[in-house]
């Protein structure tokens, strides 16, 4: 038996008793969000998350072509989330960039994922990927798919004008579950044909048709929960349907899971509710909303619609968010309860006419577009009468594209020949970007459409050279705008701009 005395108390240690080099040492291991987490946590966690170290590693992995050392002022950290600000703000004069030209036909849609842009034109979808290390600018012609390496593919098993294009997770569904990897998105069409299309791989992999005229538009997220995903569609022959999504193989008609009625005009948009995911709102037309519960489809055609109301005016947007939906319709953008679908207040009111919406929930923000100019709600101050907090100006013509996102507002329409850039918090103005490569004036070209991700941009031209495309990306440039001191700013409220308000 072991003598007591030979028995040893061991101290016990933490991690806080690690030396700050070592904890430096262990930090230099995380990603970006758990570095954040480990600053929040205390004061000498948040001394080590801020070492030089750390972050001089993040700038060269980030942007390996900038050094470091030539924009510290306050700390490489500081650098770091002042150049990244700047990126997403597109404050420079040299994105890479090239221009895609191909038919006649303008794009009518278009979405970035990765390192890939899809444009829809008439009924074909153009895919092409835009990861380049070797060029500053150049251009692909029209069917020169085979003399770019695969760079660029075309999707044409529609036969008719493509109306709507989404991108899903294939995590959210048991779709080619055995083969996807685990950030792989799929992407479902709809068209004049009557058809649904759903994509993966560059090939046509399901072909849903049900409606009975041209299929409309597509619900922004999928309905239901992770083991039995559904899309929803909306058609002009003023029905809903759902489809299912499973690996079963099931096409066409017997993937149709249940059709609504109710609408007596073509759908004009579909949303998901953002606090119950078997809710789905939909409006047609004539402004006319109708609530689905999903879940009570089984039950009845009849059952399945839990609410209706109205709005005035022609419906421009449709946004669900938590208990809430935002309809933009005519010249306001109106919250209503999906509990009681009773009007909640009104969050905008863009006269004479609304032509664009947007929301940013986590600021609170809406942006409307209307003639010449784009405005910024806070809905967390709206009234009866609600007042905007700012105003950009200097748009030609009507503003029909909108996006925004927690660091900049980008704007555009197809009358105007430039794409605007403001920043979210200040509503200053940090760029004015053509909507294609042109030496001429750009007369009689607009942006027909528009997609924005990050520090990446794509803008369709209409016009004079319909079919083209513009492709940006700033998260490589390193000619800083020149800074002015007469910079185009917004009409921002002064109380609230001087108060620090949008830095809470």
């Amino acid at each position: 038996m072991e003598p007591s005395s030979c028995k040893t108390k061991l101290r016990s240690t933490n991690i806080m008793d690690l030396e700050l080099d070592a904890l430096v040492h262990c930090a230099s291991f995380l990603n970006l969000q758990d570095l954040s987490n480990m600053a929040m946590a205390c004061k000498f966690f948040k001394r080590a998350a801020y070492s030089d170290s750390i972050w001089n590693r993040w700038f060269r992995e980030q942007w390996p072509q900038v050094s470091s050392s030539s924009a510290i002022t306050s700390g490489v950290r500081a650098a770091y989330l002042s150049r990244h600000t700047a990126v997403q703000q597109f404050k420079f004069v040299d994105p890479r960039a090239f221009q895609y030209y191909s038919s006649a036909k303008p794009c009518s849609h278009i979405l970035l994922d990765k390192d890939d842009m899809f444009l829809a034109q008439g009924s074909e979808v153009q895919k092409i990927n835009t990861k380049f290390d070797t060029f500053q600018r150049s251009t692909f012609q029209s069917g020169s798919s085979q003399s770019v390496s695969g760079d660029m593919l075309t999707l044409s098993d529609h036969n008719a004008r493509i109306t709507c294009m989404r991108l899903f997770s294939l995590n959210e569904t048991s779709l080619f579950r055995s083969e996807a990897q685990n950030k792989d998105k799929f992407l479902v069409t709809s068209s004049c044909d009557h058809s649904i299309r759903l994509w993966w791989k560059g090939c046509c992999q399901r072909c849903l048709r049900g409606h009975n005229g041209p299929v409309t538009t597509l619900s922004d997220k999928l309905l239901g929960d992770c083991s039995d995903k559904v899309l929803a569609s909306g058609g002009e022959d003023g029905t809903v349907r759902l489809w299912s999504l499973t690996s079963s193989g099931k096409r066409g008609q017997r993937a149709l899971r249940t059709t609504f009625h109710g609408h007596e005009k073509p759908i004009s948009l579909l949303s998901v509710a953002g606090h119950k995911t078997s809710l789905l709102v939909s409006i047609s037309k004539d402004a006319k909303v109708r609530v689905w519960d999903t879940t009570l489809s089984s039950a009845g055609r009849s059952a399945s619609c839990v609410g209706m109301t109205s709005v005035l005016g022609s419906p421009v947007g449709l946004k669900c968010h938590e208990s809430l939906f935002y309809i933009a319709a005519g010249s306001a953008v109106t919250a209503i309860d999906l509990r009681t679908m009773r009007k909640v207040f009104t969050a905008a009111i863009h006269q004479p006419k609304l032509y664009s919406f947007e929301m940013l929930p986590s600021k609170s923000f809406v942006c409307t577009g209307g003639n010449g100019k784009v405005m910024v709600w806070d809905i967390r101050k709206s009234q009866e009468k609600p007042e905007p907090m700012a105003e950009l100006d200097g748009h030609v013509g009507r503003v029909s594209l909108l996006h925004i996102d927690p660091y900049k507002i980008v704007s555009g329409g197809p009358e105007d020949f430039y794409v605007k850039v403001w920043e979210t918090d200040t509503g200053v103005q940090t760029n004015s970007l053509e909507c294609c490569f042109s030496d001429e004036s750009g007369s009689g070209i607009g942006c027909s459409a528009m997609a924005v991700d990050g520090s990446r941009m794509v803008t369709a031209s209409c016009g004079a050279e319909p079919g083209s495309a513009c492709f940006m990306d700033f998260s490589s440039a390193t000619q800083p705008i020149a800074s002015k001191e007469d910079s185009i700013s917004s009409k921002f409220w002064e109380s609230e701009l001087h108060s620090g308000y949008f830095n809470d």
